[in-house]
């Protein structure tokens, strides 16, 4: 085999193509991890909001909380069903919650967006794991306060502690931020569901009913009788199937992704063969030499592909610091219900892994063509190359 400090001496000989090839691949790279982590972020967000042990109640045929109602007497009733579970004090999980919608302008200046705007009860933040007020204080009940995330506080004019932002024309005041683990809680404004209910004109009825279940036969069980009471004409899901079927909706944003990083990587692996397929012109005399010293075909396939791969690799750590310094960036976009969702990157280790195996894809498909043709030269040719 033909040693390993060869092809390092190789690529110091050809600086600055070395360089320019290593550079577009980290841009490539970079690219990609960041088409992915678009994604991955989101998809995040909606999986942080699962608990295994969660039911969501909405009227039948009903994709969205946006889109439902349910009875207060109906919300009562589910709530005295046995299977669901307790707090310290002997009240059960659950909570019948409204959703209502409200136009909000961004503080960036480039337009406004629905904000989901939640009425919930005391047991509401019980339902939403880690749910802690970081800074101020929680809204109190049968006044027009809310609290918010503070992800959306920065990206919604009003929505800052203090300030004041709009419902059905009544104003609310933010006393508080709260986080709840970064899930799609934090894309929303909580306030009391009562005076949520007085202001939008929805008194006798809510969106859903959230419970959770003390074991999951218990909860297929509430699933199955929920489901099966044809006069309620409600449907039960679990919060997991829930959150699933909402960023299916989002599958676009994925496809994205994949596309931009499907088209960045094959410009990517043209520019790898270009500058194997250069170097391998200019040291043509060089493999004919070698190929005389006895090197067989496989062990000057192998150099090239090595050097292919060395270029790609360190062009892959490149991309991932790249990432990496960018920190944490937070964005938001149009969730299912067609309320904006606030998420941040996800630039996880699952995330830089891809970018980097995309970079030793490159590395392989494009130094393949240009080994392939090195080893195929004749020796005699290859050594009356000037």
């Amino acid at each position: 085999m033909i040693p390993i400090k060869y092809n390092l001496r190789s690529l110091m000989a050809r600086k600055i193509g070395s360089l320019m090839t290593i550079f577009g691949t980290g841009m490539v790279v970079w690219a990609s991890i960041f088409a992915f982590g678009l994604y991955g972020g989101l998809e995040k967000t909606f999986n942080t909001s699962v608990s295994p042990l969660d039911v969501l109640i909405l009227r039948q045929g009903s994709t969205s909380e946006t889109a439902s109602a349910v009875t207060e007497a109906a919300a009562r009733e589910i709530m005295t069903f046995p299977g669901i579970a307790t707090d310290d004090q002997g009240n059960v999980l659950a909570a019948p919650e409204l959703v209502v919608i409200s136009y909000i302008s961004k503080r960036d200046g480039s337009g406004n967006a629905n904000i989901t705007v939640r009425g919930v009860l005391p047991n509401s933040r019980l339902l939403r794991d880690n749910f802690k007020i970081v800074a101020g204080d929680d809204f109190r009940p049968g006044v027009r306060e809310a609290i918010v995330s503070r992800a959306l506080s920065d990206r919604f004019q009003g929505l800052r502690i203090g300030e004041e932002f709009i419902v059905q024309d009544k104003p609310f005041k933010v006393v508080g931020y709260f986080e709840s683990g970064g899930g799609t809680s934090e894309s929303e404004v909580w306030t009391d569901q009562r005076v949520l209910a007085q202001v939008a004109n929805r008194t006798g009825a809510t969106s859903s009913v959230q419970l959770r279940a003390v074991s999951k036969d218990a909860q297929q069980q509430l699933i199955d009788r929920i489901t099966a009471d044809e006069q309620v004409a409600l449907k039960a899901v679990t919060e997991e199937q829930y959150y699933s079927d909402l960023a299916e909706q989002s599958f676009f944003i994925k496809m994205i992704g994949q596309i931009i990083a499907f088209f960045l990587t094959l410009g990517a692996m043209f520019a790898v063969a270009n500058t194997m397929y250069g170097a391998i012109a200019s040291r043509a005399r060089e493999i004919g030499t070698l190929r005389a010293l006895g090197f067989g075909r496989f062990s000057i396939l192998a150099a090239f592909l090595l050097e292919s791969l060395v270029l790609c690799v360190l062009g892959a750590l490149l991309g991932c610091a790249g990432a990496l310094l960018l920190g944490e960036i937070r964005t938001g976009t149009m969730g299912g219900s067609f309320t904006e969702v606030v998420f941040s990157f996800n630039f996880g280790p699952d995330v830089l892994f891809k970018g980097a195996l995309l970079a030793v894809v490159m590395g392989l498909i494009g130094g393949f063509a240009p080994a392939l043709r090195a080893v195929r030269m004749k020796v005699v040719d290859a050594l009356r190359e000037v």
